[in-house]
Formats: C-alpha cells, structure tokens, sequence
C-alpha cells in the first residue's frame, strides 16, 4: 500500500462510507472509489463488503488499522512538531557567548524564553572570545554573542548593543556615592582590568592616556568575575564589562559609569553561509527584546 492508498483506507474506516471518506480528504466520490478498488486489487484481499450502503471492514481490514493508525499519529505528531518549530515553540538552539555574557544577560534570556516554550532545548557554552569565533566558524554552534572587534571572512556579524566599562567597587567606597566617576579622578587609585592580551584592555589605556592619566593597575585578570572579586574584597576599582553585576548582583558591589566613557560593542555573530533556523530568529528577537530591560538604563 502507497501513502495515498494508506490515506483512503484510513479515511473510509473513520467515516464508514466512501462519500465521507472523500469528504474527509476533499476529494471526489468516484477518485476514492478508484483508489480503493486498486488497493485491493493489488493486495487481492479484500478490504471492505458493502453492506446497506456503507462498507463493512473485513477481518484483514480490522487486523491492519492499528498499525496504520499508529503511522498517521507520527504523521500528525511530525505536522505538530514543524508547526511548533515555526511558530518558535521547538527545536535546539545552539549558542554561545563571552563569559560575563554567558553567565549574565544571555543565561537570564535564554531562560524566560525557554519558560514559554518548554518544547526548545538549549546547548549554552560560555567561551573565551578567539573560542567563540572558532566554534561559529567550524559551525559547531549557530549564534556566537560577543565583543568587538571580531573580524573573519567567514562570519557575518550585527551589534546587538552597546555599552561601556564600568568602575565597579565596594559599596562603601567614596566614589560609590557618585552617579558616575570621571576617569581623572582615577588618578592615583588602585585599579584592576584586564590582562594586556584581552581586546578590552586597549579601549581602557587608550581613555585612560587620553585623560593624562598614568594608571596605578594593581591587578590584572583575564575574566570580569574575577575583577568583581578583587574589588569587592578591597584591592582595588575594576574597569571591567558590568554585564554579570547587571544581571547577578553581588551584594556588597555596585557599578558606576565612566564619564567620559569607554564604549563597546556587543555583536551578534554568525557564520555567514550558514542557514539560519526560524528557532534562533525567534531567540535573536527575543534576546534584543530582553536586553534593554536586563541591562537597564
């Protein structure tokens, strides 16, 4: 039996006679007709008898419908299943992002989008910035979420938003009280920031030199978190991402922004031949949606 012959069959066991069959399928009277008598000339069982003007199923129709019962609701499961994923309600989303990324905003968005759609699974790395190119790249996932400035012929990328380094610090400190701290006044203050390899430790020695400031960097660290930690047990201000301070207080800390500031770029990235699967377009939506609210003014 083809597809369409399992299709007719199926529709004259639900609706007892042939006019309701082709009623089911939209169809002709005499096309379900035809369809039926080839099926059981091909099989040479016969499938039905007529009795009263309806078709009595015989014991060889009886013994096939469970099985082709079960092939329909796989059927029906699968047109479930691809309306779910473009309507956004299923599918994997493959991601990644930088680690105060990662572990900030895109963790607190992923998770109110997996909150209305408990159908989507979801892989999230939090990856090292050359780490997240490299996996875009070899398309291992489908959306990268990092920092300018990333640049490779084999990805295409979009600003999701922008924003700045902060000073983050204790509570208790005396610039604490500031709404925002001008970067001259870290003129002689203990700061950590970032290792000399990270890409945002040049946006900070550029702001810094063009303040006339020679900065007293006391520490240097390759991740934010650790920067946060450092200040809040005292050693010093961080000017770090305060992307994970945004979305995963730390009691005891508080951010403040420079002024002038020191702006960056987030980028969405992806490799450019790559198709895009609706599910992720309904993320991206999603994330740009959330980001606002999540990073606040």
């Amino acid at each position: 039996m083809n597809l369409r012959q399992l299709e007719v069959f199926h529709a004259v066991m639900r609706a007892g006679t042939v006019t309701g069959a082709a009623r089911l399928l939209g169809v002709t009277q005499p096309s379900v007709s035809t369809v039926l008598k080839h099926c059981e000339a091909q099989l040479r069982i016969p499938l039905f008898r007529r009795i009263g003007g309806r078709l009595q199923p015989t014991p060889e129709a009886e013994a096939i419908l469970p099985d082709i019962e079960a092939i329909f609701a796989r059927l029906d499961s699968v047109g479930r299943q691809l309306r779910d994923m473009k309507g956004g309600r299923s599918g994997t989303l493959s991601l990644a992002g930088a680690f105060p990324i990662a572990n900030g905003y895109l963790a607190a968005a992923v998770a109110s989008f997996i909150a209305e759609r408990p159908g989507v699974r979801v892989v999230l790395q939090a990856l090292a910035s050359s780490e997240l190119l490299d996996r875009v790249v070899s398309r291992e996932i489908e959306l990268g979420v990092g920092l300018e400035p990333i640049v490779h012929p084999e990805v295409e990328t979009e600003v999701l938003v922008t924003s700045g380094v902060a000073c983050v610090m204790r509570e208790d400190h005396p610039f604490a009280a500031q709404k925002d701290v001008a970067i001259r006044q870290l003129d002689g203050m203990p700061i950590i920031t970032f290792l000399p390899r990270a890409p945002l430790r040049g946006y900070v020695d550029r702001a810094l030199s063009e303040a006339g400031i020679v900065p007293r960097i006391t520490v240097q660290v390759s991740m934010s978190m650790t920067g946060m930690a450092l200040a809040l047990h005292g050693a010093g201000i961080a000017l770090v991402e305060p992307f994970l301070l945004n979305t995963f207080p730390l009691p005891g800390l508080v951010a403040r922004r420079l002024q002038p500031g020191i702006e960056m770029k987030t980028l969405l990235i992806r490799a450019r031949s790559a198709p895009r699967s609706a599910i992720m377009g309904h993320f991206v939506a999603h994330l740009r949606q959330e980001v606002p609210r999540l990073l606040g003014p």
